[in-house]
């Protein structure tokens, strides 16, 4: 965890030498803040020349700029001018300037840290509520769904953390806002050790970002930073989250049917053993009226609920406003409709926990997947969907891994590869030619990319992308058509990263909804969700 030594008073920071590391959205709120209540503040940023940092309007209210390198290599005096560092998101414990703060005893604060220390400390105005989310998947959805429900109720909140206005910026804003619906990721929690929230949720650990944590554990111990307040909240059916310590009161969710002191799912509905008077059982929402459906967007839901309650928020209020809600783009959206066949963009399902609870919430899918799998094992994955593939059709770098995993645990699954050969032509290849089950010749030939593409600004990787995913959903429909067992969606849930092919997750499922909507027969019925 972050080191504490020494400490610092949040109230004292007027003529203070601050280091932000990080001139991204983060280090930017902090930096504003830092400079308005009279701090000395230095910007290290990659993205800063070394002579010339670029105009940048941090540089216009006071701070001073420079490249991370060039404080690295040519500023030995730094250390013993700087009182406190403030870490962005993107800088790890292993990174060379934090080391190196670490090594001269400098105190190290995350940017949410620093929003802590300043709302208990009063300094802008009475201290807000915090509800922290947090969890490897459902993070963005849950906090969402919280933000919604609190929102719904008449009180003043705002979505904060790693989704929408940094934690600072949302207690600046005007009109006040009382309750922060805070996304927290596993990296603003390792920098804010002092955190101690009204209510936090772990939703569930699972293999991700180990680069930068350096262990499993290191990452679960750094999200467990979210149960060190008044009431935590734990995923019962995820043995790494349900196991984290908790430091006042524990609260569970399942969903299976809850004990005492838990929220879960009994007769389709959501049921709350846990905030009602001691012993009782009461409903608050019918599971089918849960929007993303199936297991993940109940937990989901049930996490949100909890720390609702915790907040104040009356059962009735929270079942109007989940009943209600919709989850954002590229979370399990319905983006085209073919002959009864929903193609379903859940491009946000980037590792292979996120797309296993994807497919879970489908009786029968062909699955579009593939990327950066970043070192992340699909073996699972596949073996516990495998019942529900009808096909799959592979992408992206890592392609091959997604390919031998089917033939070592699902061989009866139809597996294709779609992707850009060294001629430039997009190529489609059989990986389970044991199965019998030729692609047309006009699927299978290799094509020249197509000249549509998502943006006017597309470069000729961007466009290969692009045909890429479209020959992709051709293939995925013909899987689809073909299946003895008719599928319910073709479903895009790539359990990967995308910058090998695109800009972002987003980008990817714009092309995916863009090629789903030009299949002939396409009914576009984006903005819904199953």
């Amino acid at each position: 965890m972050a080191d504490r030594r020494p400490d610092l008073d949040v109230t004292a920071l007027s003529g203070t030498t601050v280091l932000v590391a990080g001139a991204g959205t983060a280090g930017r709120s902090a930096a504003r803040y830092l400079l308005d209540v009279g701090a000395h503040v230095t910007v290290a940023d990659a993205r800063f020349g070394p002579d010339d940092p670029g105009d940048d309007d941090l540089s216009g209210l006071g701070a001073r700029l420079v490249g991370t390198a060039s404080l690295l290599d040519d500023d030995n005096e730094w250390p013993g001018e700087t009182g406190l560092v403030i870490a962005s998101p993107g800088f790890s414990p292993a990174h060379p300037l934090i080391v190196r703060a670490v090594e001269v005893g400098l105190p190290i604060w995350g940017e949410v840290e620093l929003a802590w220390r300043v709302d208990r400390a009063g300094l802008l105005g009475e201290p807000r509520t915090w509800l922290v989310v947090t969890g490897t998947n459902g993070k963005t959805t849950t906090t969402s769904m919280l933000t919604d429900i609190v929102v719904g109720a008449g009180r003043s909140a705002a979505a904060c953390g790693n989704i929408g206005l940094p934690a600072l910026d949302a207690m600046r804003q005007t009109p006040r806002v009382d309750i922060l619906c805070a996304e927290l990721s596993s990296f603003q929690l390792h920098w804010a050790p002092s955190v101690a929230p009204d209510a936090g949720v772990v939703l569930n650990i699972a293999d991700d970002h180990l680069d930068w944590h350096g262990s499993f554990d290191a990452y679960a111990e750094a999200k467990g930073v979210a149960l060190h307040g008044a009431v935590g909240v734990v995923g019962l059916d995820d043995p790494t989250a349900s196991s984290l310590p908790v430091a006042r009161r524990r609260v569970g969710f399942t969903l299976g049917t809850p004990g005492d002191g838990e929220l879960g799912v009994a007769d389709s509905r959501i049921v709350d053993r846990a905030f009602g008077p001691p012993g009782s059982s009461r409903t608050i929402v019918e599971t089918a009226a849960i929007h993303p459906p199936g297991p993940s967007g109940t937990a989901d839901a049930l996490a949100a609920t909890a720390l609702a309650l915790v907040a104040g928020i009356s059962p009735d209020a929270v079942a109007e406003a989940l009943r209600d809600f919709r989850p954002a783009a590229h979370r399990g959206e319905v983006v085209a409709r073919v002959d009864g066949l929903d193609y379903i963009d859940d491009s946000k399902a980037t590792n292979p926990h996120a797309a296993e609870a994807a497919i879970a919430g489908h009786r029968r899918v062909v699955l579009v997947a593939g990327g950066l799998l970043k070192g992340a094992p699909v073996d699972d994955m596949i073996r516990h969907t495998r019942a529900r593939l009808a096909g799959v059709v592979a992408i992206g770098r890592d392609r091959e891994l997604i390919v031998d995993a089917i033939s070592r645990h699902a061989p009866e699954v139809p597996a294709v590869t779609v992707f850009t050969g060294d001629d430039g032509r997009v190529t489609v290849q059989h990986a389970t030619p044991h199965l019998g089950n030729e692609l047309p010749a006009g699927l299978s030939a290799p094509t020249e990319p197509r000249s549509a593409a998502v943006g006017s600004d597309d470069t000729d990787s961007d466009r290969a992308a692009v045909a890429v995913m479209e020959r992709a959903v051709e293939v995925a429909a013909h899987l689809a058509r073909t299946a003895d067992d008719r599928p319910d969606a073709v479903l895009l849930a790539p359990a990967a990263a995308s910058l090998d092919m695109f800009a972002g997750y987003g980008r990817r499922g714009d092309a995916f909804a863009a090629a789903a909507r030009s299949l002939p027969g396409a009914a576009d019925v984006s903005g819904t969700s199953r």
